[in-house]
């Protein structure tokens, strides 16, 4: 089970050389279910996702380039291009943060995955639309994650 919330962010923080990131390229060969291809630097994956938005089911199965080069040309779509940068919490939780490139240059996202419903929800995670003063929630009608506090940052 994939517990998620997704957020637009408009300003990219000032270390973020510093840390941990892959490049990625992904695809889409189907949206519902949503089955998508990815390169993550030189790993290959399918991902089946059922339907859901703050929570639902993921199963993703190893690909080698061939099979992955195979299924390329079948995408539904463009090929998606970005970094992600893997930005650790004080509170244990995780920000992937998404830098798109080409044909989605300029779009920055930010996803957080919880162990649970409830943390993804709980009020001290909640604020409206004060996150960071720059990110927006993409998916969710009842509430929204801090995101400074989440970063270790300023309420």
């Amino acid at each position: 089970m994939e517990i998620e919330r997704k957020f637009i962010v408009s300003e990219l923080p000032d270390d973020l050389e510093s840390y941990p990131h892959a490049e990625i390229e992904q695809g889409y060969l189907c949206m519902e279910p949503v089955i998508r291809i990815r390169r993550m630097d030189k790993e290959y994956f399918l991902t089946f996702k059922s339907k859901g938005l703050l929570s639902r089911t993921e199963s993703e199965f190893p690909l080698d380039k061939k099979a992955y080069e195979h299924l390329l040309p079948k995408i539904d779509g463009i090929l998606i291009q970005k970094t992600r940068y893997r930005i650790p919490t004080e509170h244990g939780y995780t920000i992937e943060l998404d830098v798109f490139h080409d044909t989605h240059e300029g779009l920055v996202m930010a996803e957080v995955e919880f162990p649970s419903e409830l943390p993804a929800t709980v009020n001290d995670l909640q604020v409206g639309d004060e996150m960071f003063g720059y990110v927006k929630e993409l998916v969710g009608e009842e509430g929204t994650m801090m995101l400074p506090q989440i970063m270790g940052g300023e309420d």
